[in-house]
């Protein structure tokens, strides 16, 4: 989180984790080209670097669509979180070598313009005439947008809505990708190894996605008004667990619920503004709502991030009926100072 736009810092986290991205991608690269020429010394090393590119590249890719969903299904994913742009970033390069390979090793000594090439030729791996290299083409521009626009200064131009909506392509370009390879390169090693691999990889993000899901869906269930008063009963004020947030869906909105100061009960919005995160599952940290993903903290009081910040988030009203927690239908306002429920008041009362 920061104030203004700047070169990324590096904390002592974020070295270290590059040190081993880093050198994760470089052991797996020596180790593919290692193994590759001890089976078949005379395989063409163009092709094997095409291969340790790509192969890297959808690893890296898998890992980084099952870091969210681990991150809901055990807290201890979530620093993975913090620095999901850096692995995108190196998975995108990955790709784009494996691309750059494949066009000058197949289209680049042809009649034809290389990308023309590509979407009008085949490079005899597949069946029939299927177009795979364009799915491939297609993915790779994708992870190119989502790699270009992984600063925050495109999050803040495009509006976090625009940004998020063009990240979720991600999926769009996993699918791509699945194409790519299964009318590509699985064409020609026909071992059945290769096939289950990737199956295993669908599955695996597939059904930690499923998880996640099933596990987030008492908070999708949203709690509807019975009193009238454009109040909803969320939960008593004993399920609440102090500096802890609680999330409920009200009025079509996921609303962050906080006992604070003891005996004081503030609700806002569960949606972080930096980049959709789940306030949710963030702490209470220094009178703030705390972000898990980046960071960025919410005063209870009024949805607003301290100074010199300017993020801001709809703020709802709260009440207290004896022991049940009531929550507003809809926001008062966003920056709007609204007034905690205060437990010990509603009890003398």
């Amino acid at each position: 989180m920061s104030v203004a736009y700047k070169a990324v810092g590096w904390n002592a986290f974020k070295k270290k984790f590059d040190r081993i991205l880093a050198g994760v991608v470089l052991a797996f690269l020596v180790v593919f080209f290692a193994v590759g020429l001890a089976f078949n010394p005379s395989f063409d090393t163009t092709i094997l670097a095409m291969r340790a590119t790509s192969t890297a590249a959808l690893a890296l890719l898998h890992f980084i669509l099952i870091v969210g969903p681990m991150a809901r299904l055990d807290k201890r994913w979530v620093p993975l979180l913090y620095n999901r742009r850096h692995l995108g970033v190196t998975m995108f390069w990955l790709a784009f070598v494996h691309g750059v390979l494949a066009t000058l090793y197949y289209h680049a000594l042809g009649s034809l313009n290389p990308i023309v090439s590509i979407f009008t030729t085949d490079a005899g791996l597949t069946m029939g005439s299927f177009p795979f290299q364009a799915f491939g083409f297609f993915a790779l521009f994708i992870l190119f947008m989502m790699a270009a626009t992984s600063h925050d200064f495109w999050l803040a131009n495009l509006t976090a809505p625009v940004w998020k909506t063009l990240h979720m392509l991600v999926y769009l370009a996993y699918l791509l990708l699945i194409v790519h390879v299964a009318f590509g390169v699985l064409q020609a090693e026909t071992h059945w190894g290769y096939a289950a691999v990737m199956a295993l990889g669908l599955v695996t993000v597939g059904g930690l996605h499923l998880g996640a899901g099933f596990k987030q869906r008492d908070l999708d269930q949203e709690f509807k008004g019975e009193s009238g008063d454009g109040f909803v009963k969320v939960c008593l004020l004993s399920d609440l667990v102090e500096n802890k947030p609680s999330g409920f869906t009200v009025g079509g909105e996921r609303v962050a619920v906080v006992l604070h100061e003891g005996n004081k009960v503030s609700a806002v919005s569960g949606v972080c503004q930096h980049q959709n995160g789940p306030l949710t599952e963030g702490k209470f940290l220094d009178g703030c709502l705390t972000c898990p993903w980046h960071g960025y903290q919410y005063k209870m009081e009024d949805g607003t991030s301290p100074p010199p910040f300017t993020e801001k988030i709809p703020v709802f009203e709260v009440k207290l009926k004896g022991e049940e927690v009531w929550v507003s239908e809809e926001p008062r306002g966003t920056g709007v100072k609204v007034e905690p429920a205060k437990g010990k008041q509603c009890c003398d009362e």
